[in-house]
């Protein structure tokens, strides 16, 4: 891989979805929707076959299967295999390939849940001004 398309490939999977691409949704997300076969994928990420084989049996990620078992492939599978692909090319083996997609998925849930409750406590701390302010007014009119 050329350093501009792992430049690409690192931005690209940075605002991706899960690990896998398989997120078990409605089909809705057209990013999440398998619609590559193998053979396209494996030409688009510029990998072969047997390699995107090995990645899913070693658990690196789980394509959609048509009713007669054909693997389809989506935008974020594609996502993940340019990632997988980044990270061998920076030296890690598939162990440590693995490892390196379930701590940056778990890091984007994590930072999407700290996001929440970020907006969660802004909420309860302009409420709690309001509360302040009423206790104030109260007070002063028990005051007078």
């Amino acid at each position: 891989m050329a350093a501009s398309d792992v430049e690409t490939a690192a931005e690209e999977y940075d605002g991706g979805g899960s690990a896998s691409g398989a997120d078990g949704g409605s089909g809705v997300d057209s990013d999440s929707r398998g619609v590559y076969a193998i053979s396209v994928a494996a030409e688009l990420v510029g990998t072969g076959q047997q390699n995107i084989r090995q990645y899913e049996r070693k658990g690196l990620l789980t394509p959609e299967r048509t009713d007669g078992g054909t693997r389809r492939y989506s935008e974020s599978d594609l996502a993940t295999l340019r990632r997988i692909g980044v990270l061998l090319d920076e030296g890690l083996n598939l162990a440590g390939v693995k490892l390196v997609l379930e701590l940056e998925a778990e890091n984007r849930g994590l930072t999407e849940d700290n996001r929440g409750l970020a907006d969660d406590n802004r909420e309860l701390r302009a409420d709690n001004r309001g509360l302040r302010k009423d206790l104030k007014r109260a007070r002063g009119e028990g005051q007078t």
